[in-house]
């Protein structure tokens, strides 16, 4: 992998993960308001710490442990940094299992923000959508059973990788929702600011699933994947800090991260399924997708 390639995919992680926490910096900022100094402090900075080095760092390596248990736990985060042929193409095999799971999720996540989610319209037809929120459960469903029928073509074991997606959309889900309930209680109710803190270090880590499993679409490179995604968190934390209010008034950055998720997915499940597909596609696919919803924000603040 040549330097422009490894740099355009680090930057396309990084502007990925940052767009699709966006939702998580505004929970942050809004609870964090209601925290004394020394909690604001403590978060931000060792909050920072677990958020990129625990939580992003770790999950890569539990992912890929997961698809790959004959490495074990040790070896799988040795394996990542190795370039032994037998262990690349140990990882290489499995891939179309993670590439499965992780599409699957993301197209679910996707698809429920476009039927079920309250959003601000960014393009002609989400309205309809909306309207039909009733059918979210039979397009998945469909799908779901579109894409275990094509694995089982393929390979069984993508079958199961597709049902593990679909299964951790649905976990991940309803921690979001409970996050929604809990965060009007935070704000209105005397919790004390460790209990705070516990809660957005666990909706951290919710919200950090989806940026890491859309990562696997940039690429199959632990550290590349460990540096945009770290990159990105950081910079999550410095717009919770200085810029939420101004990120807020870009109404459509929030399309623009699930379009991306959609396209991503969409690119996993073709790769699961052995559709070459350049390294440079998806960086660009964000960089484009995000960059139009950004520019139409900015023409509406105008």
């Amino acid at each position: 992998m040549d330097i422009l390639s490894i740099i355009l995919i680090v930057a396309g992680l990084a502007l990925f993960e940052t767009v699709s926490s966006i939702d998580n910096a505004i929970i942050n900022a809004q609870v964090l308001s209601t925290m004394k100094e020394w909690a604001r402090r403590w978060f931000l900075l060792w909050g920072l710490i677990l958020g990129v080095f625990l939580v992003r760092g770790l999950l890569p390596f539990v992912i890929v442990w997961a698809v790959n248990p004959s490495l074990g736990p040790v070896e799988t985060i040795t394996a990542t940094f190795s370039n032994d042929p037998h262990v690349v193409e140990a990882i290489e095999s499995s891939a179309p299992i993670l590439l499965i799971g992780g599409g699957t999720f993301l197209i679910f996540l996707f698809f429920h923000w476009l039927f079920m989610e309250p959003k601000r319209f960014g393009l002609r037809g989400e309205g309809f959508f909306m309207r039909q929120g009733i059918w979210f459960y039979a397009v998945v469903s469909i799908l779901l059973t579109l894409i275990v029928w094509l694995s089982l073509k393929e390979n069984p074991f993508m079958a199961l990788g597709a049902v593990v997606g679909s299964t951790a959309f649905f976990i991940t889900h309803g921690f979001k929702q409970n996050a929604e309930e809990a965060e009007k209680n935070m704000l209105t109710s005397n919790k004390s600011d460790l209990s705070k803190i516990f809660y957005l270090e666990v909706i951290d880590a919710t919200f950090s699933i989806d940026g890491v499993l859309g990562a696997f679409a940039f690429t199959l490179s632990i550290p590349l994947i460990l540096l945009g995604n770290g990159l990105g968190a950081i910079v999550v934390r410095q717009v919770t800090v200085s810029n939420i209010d101004r990120i807020k008034k870009y109404v459509y950055l929030k399309n623009g991260a699930m379009y991306s998720i959609l396209f991503l997915g969409l690119i996993m499940v073709f790769e699961a399924f052995g559709t070459p597909i350049p390294p440079w596609v998806s960086p660009i696919i964000t960089f484009s997708v995000i960059g139009y919803f950004f520019l139409k924000s900015k023409n509406e603040l105008a």
